[in-house]
């Protein structure tokens, strides 16, 4: 459970889609060799006034500007840098998810700044008004995938000080499971149905609104294409089920891999089709809009 601290830090870096980081949003602090650099500039000033040196003196002052100057114009690397995020509705196992961030300026300047990720670190260069960079997430189960931590930041111009700030995503993606290799053979036990007890008339091409029962899974399976079996007391039928409870298996899992795949094949045929799930179904249809929800629906199952 996240703490109240947590809470409250992630509430206030959080984002939905377009964030324009303002000075509330960046934080900065010396970096790394800056502590070096604050140490030599606290032994110029003892050696100075012990030693009543004006060259001494002057040279810590000296140095100490450019530690000052140093906040500000990292500082700057981040002010009002505009940042939207661009991701899918749904994603899908065994495809990567890419989020992208679509960086913009109100005049070309130069921005240096890195973006890390979990244990990634990418290193951008932002020279025009408006820039993009990539992510590229690899879900590892179906369900409710959570964007990690994003962190931005800088250290230009000399690695003193370091300006930083936090996007927390708010939108979860839903993760449809991976669509099974159908040139595999499959047992000729886990496709009984009430046409394998009699002799189908032919083969032929499937056309849109044929029955999902009547695909012959061999051809399927053979890497032959999509045919339907024709049988002599059947009529033509007018739509293109994909009913969980008719997938030939009995895993839920590879259940729901054999609908993404019949889902893709569908749609790479321009064919409509409706998906029935035990608690939930997808009317008729096809198309970009379609095959959306019929991923989000197979998430969810």
């Amino acid at each position: 459970m996240p703490s109240g601290f947590q809470k409250w830090f992630a509430k206030r870096f959080r984002i939905d889609h377009f964030k324009s980081l303002k000075q509330r949003d960046i934080l900065v602090f010396i970096y790394q060799q800056g502590w070096l650099y604050l140490t030599l500039i606290v032994i110029t000033f003892i050696a100075g006034i012990n030693y009543a040196n004006n060259l001494i003196l002057g040279f810590c002052f000296l140095i100490s500007s450019v530690l000052c100057i140093s906040f500000y114009l990292t500082f700057k690397q981040l002010h009002q840098l505009q940042i939207e995020l661009i991701y899918p509705e749904v994603g899908q196992l065994g495809h990567s998810l890419i989020l992208k961030l679509h960086f913009k300026q109100t005049r070309a300047s130069a921005r240096f700044i890195q973006i890390r990720v979990e244990d990634q670190v990418h290193t951008v260069l932002i020279d025009q008004i408006s820039q993009e960079a990539e992510l590229v997430f690899s879900p590892e189960q179906r369900g409710q995938f959570k964007f990690p931590v994003i962190q931005i930041y800088s250290t230009y111009p000399f690695g003193l000080v370091r300006a930083w700030t936090y996007l927390y995503l708010e939108q979860e993606i839903w993760i449809a499971p991976q669509s099974l290799n159908l040139e595999l053979e499959y047992k000729q036990q886990h496709q009984l149905n009430q046409h394998d007890l009699e002799e189908f008339r032919e083969l032929r091409n499937f056309r849109e609104g044929d029955s999902f029962q009547a695909v012959s899974w061999k051809q399927v399976a053979r890497g032959q294409g999509l045919f339907v079996k024709m049988f002599e007391d059947e009529s033509d039928q007018h739509q293109f089920e994909i009913d969980y409870a008719h997938i030939p298996c009995q895993e839920h899992e590879q259940k729901l891999s054999w609908m993404m795949a019949l889902v893709e094949l569908c749609e790479q045929r321009q064919i409509f089709y409706s998906l029935h799930l035990p608690i939930q179904q997808l009317e008729y249809g096809a198309g970009e809009k379609q095959v959306i929800e019929a991923r989000k629906l197979l998430a969810q199952a």
